[in-house]
């Protein structure tokens, strides 16, 4: 191969690769909406005792993964 073919080869795989990662559609959400995922309701760690009781439960059982903010190993045993 020469070179001239090695360098359009590698320019058509970057311009493709550039052309097809540009055509992602993005997620917008109108002025209305918004409101609602503003909501105290829609946020997942309102709760404060449910999510230390949720990643109590998970992290003591992922000994394989490694603990995250709680301590402890994966026998349960904290």
């Amino acid at each position: 191969m020469s070179i001239r073919v090695k360098i359009l080869t590698s320019v058509t795989t970057m311009l493709f690769a550039m052309l097809t990662g540009c055509n992602t559609t993005k997620v917008t959400v109108s002025r209305l909406d918004r409101a609602y995922l503003a909501d105290y309701l829609m946020n997942e760690k309102r709760d404060k005792l449910g999510v230390k009781m949720f990643d109590h439960a998970y992290f003591s059982r992922e000994a394989s993964r490694g603990g995250g903010r709680v301590g402890g190993g994966g026998c349960g045993c904290n």
